[in-house]
């Protein structure tokens, strides 16, 4: 990976860890739903009309976009809005990753490895030190939605192995079809119909950024930068990236809210981080350190 290219990667993860701290600016005009309702209409549309349709059955392209849609950024934004700060939603969010797989384990027969269980181990560790200093039962409710939504990106990432698109960007775009409609239903069930009209009839130009910085740098960039240096480059080199987004995030939200950091909060950061980068390279690790124990010392 050249510098360029390293720095546009540098720069989505930055992006994506800053993004938590504007949707929480967005929820200041919108209800969670209503917020990502419009996030993945504007996603999809006009993009439809210039992306071609990914070659896949529909009903992947439905699946994920309730999922990924609905299901993990309408519980990530409801979660923010009941108490978690933009920090800590970033760091909690990386536990997708082993939900994932988890899921690899059970549903297409992958190995279990002793590096995943430890990391496992540790990251949940971290999440548990979270729990244990949080405050009020309104941000316990928050960070369970969190949870939640990590558990539903998940299920998310799986149903993209299951696809077996080479598509992703145009996967991304056209599924984001499926996600308005029900956000939009679960804002009117929660909130009511006055609610929504008043909360677009008096958006701000704040709002307006929150969602623009959504849809574009952090979605249709975001992505499309994203895939194309998993094309180009193995997965390996460019997935450990993501460990700096959780890092944004906690810097994001002591930007922009002036969230304190906590020494709790910066030892689940080194726990979540470390059971990833356990999960991530252990294995790797464990290899070469037994070759260099068990090859010949030179003389």
């Amino acid at each position: 990976m050249n510098l360029f290219e390293l720095s546009l990667a540098l720069l989505v993860t930055a992006i994506w860890g800053l993004n938590f701290s504007i949707i929480k600016i967005g929820l200041a005009s919108f209800d969670p739903y209503l917020l990502a309702a419009i996030r993945f209409a504007l996603c999809a549309v006009p993009a439809v009309f210039f992306i071609p349709r990914p070659a896949v059955p529909k009903r992947f392209l439905v699946a994920y976009g309730l999922m990924f849609g609905v299901l993990q950024w309408g519980l990530v934004y409801a979660g923010i809005d009941f108490g978690v700060s933009p920090g800590l939603a970033s760091l909690v969010l990386q536990l997708a990753v082993f939900f994932t797989m988890a899921g690899g384990i059970l549903f297409f027969s992958e190995k279990v490895r002793p590096t995943l269980v430890a990391g496992t181990v540790i990251a949940f560790s971290g999440v548990a030190l979270v729990f244990w200093h949080t405050q009020g039962r309104t941000t316990v409710l928050g960070l369970g939605l969190v949870i939640l939504g990590a558990l539903a990106w998940a299920a998310a990432n799986l149903i993209v192995k299951a696809s077996k698109t080479t598509e992703m960007f145009g996967f991304m775009v056209w599924s984001s079809l499926a996600a308005p409609l029900p956000l939009l239903l679960l804002s009117y069930l929660v909130t009511g119909s006055e609610k929504i009209v008043h909360s677009l009839a008096t958006v701000d130009s704040r709002a307006v950024f929150s969602i623009l910085f959504q849809v574009y740098p952090t979605t249709l960039f975001g992505y499309a930068i994203w895939n194309r240096l998993l094309k180009k480059y193995p997965v390996s080199t460019v997935a450990p990236l993501t460990l700096l987004v959780p890092v944004f995030g906690m810097l994001g939200s002591v930007l922009v809210f002036n969230e304190s950091l906590a020494p709790y909060k910066l030892a689940a950061l080194v726990l979540i981080l470390s059971g990833l980068v356990v999960n991530g390279f252990g294995t790797r690790l464990w290899a070469a350190v037994s070759r260099r124990a068990s090859s010949p010392q030179a003389l």
